[in-house]
């Protein structure tokens, strides 16, 4: 069986033109299923760096970021992917954090103490980078997960909207979990119990999805599974048939 992980881990790795991603993990989804956690590192015009949905840090990761430019920004792009934030914050305090709306309100957000500069959307003043497209799906209970778009090199960047994790890469005895689940390569969608979440959130969230699928990227890099690296749109709208229909 080869790892859940997908070697090697915490060093930066090409995905497309100033964008890279950072794998890592493993974690447990629901407790039981171990899965791989990646973050997508962005280059911008502005010679600065943005981290999305910052994981574990090692001094090497962060010796190997820092060559390519200075972190400026950290993005936490839903109510899961935020635990690792305070780590990056105390060795980059200068960068600015934006968060998921409706993170701060979150009871254990507040109890660690992590700082959350800016809600994703508010994009005006307060120096939100221009190439990146900012597209919000909302769901029941709270639930938002702001996707990015990185216009230059047509490169979207989600969290868990999609999960695409590999049969051989899991243990015998939980595939059938992942299977029932809904998050089995090739056509991995978000996990049942979020897909149930998202639905909630009605017309305004299946307009945020077929938004996704109208950008038509040409990759799609999300946290967990073997992301998009080819045939983007042409993937990401089976990913997201549960939503846009």
């Amino acid at each position: 069986m080869a790892p859940v992980t997908y070697p090697p881990l915490d060093t930066l790795k090409p995905a497309a033109e100033n964008v890279w991603v950072v794998d890592s993990g493993p974690m447990k989804a629901m407790g039981v299923i171990p899965i791989p956690v990646r973050t997508t590192v962005i280059r911008l015009a502005s010679r600065e760096v943005m981290v999305h949905s910052p994981s574990r840090l090692t001094p090497d990761l962060l010796r190997q970021i820092q060559d390519i430019a200075p972190i400026r920004h950290l993005v936490a792009p839903n109510v899961a992917h935020w635990t690792f934030l305070k780590d990056w914050q105390q060795q980059v305090p200068d960068a600015v954090t934006w968060a998921a709306p409706g993170l701060r309100r979150r009871v254990q957000v507040k109890r660690s103490g992590v700082r959350l500069d800016h809600d994703l959307g508010e994009a005006g003043g307060h120096g939100w980078p221009e190439e990146l497209a900012q597209v919000a799906v909302h769901g029941a209970g709270g639930f938002c997960e702001v996707a990015l778009h990185h216009r230059p090199s047509r490169t979207l960047i989600l969290a868990d909207l999609v999960q695409n994790l590999e049969a051989a890469r899991l243990p015998v005895l939980l595939r059938p979990f992942a299977a029932a689940a809904g998050v089995l390569a090739p056509d991995g969608r978000a996990p049942a119990y979020l897909r149930a979440v998202v639905k909630l959130g009605g017309a305004r969230a299946r307009e945020a999805g077929r938004r996704l699928v109208a950008l038509q990227p040409e990759r799609v890099i999300f946290a967990h599974g073997r992301w998009f690296d080819y045939k983007g749109a042409e993937r990401l709208e089976r990913s997201l048939r549960w939503l846009v229909r």
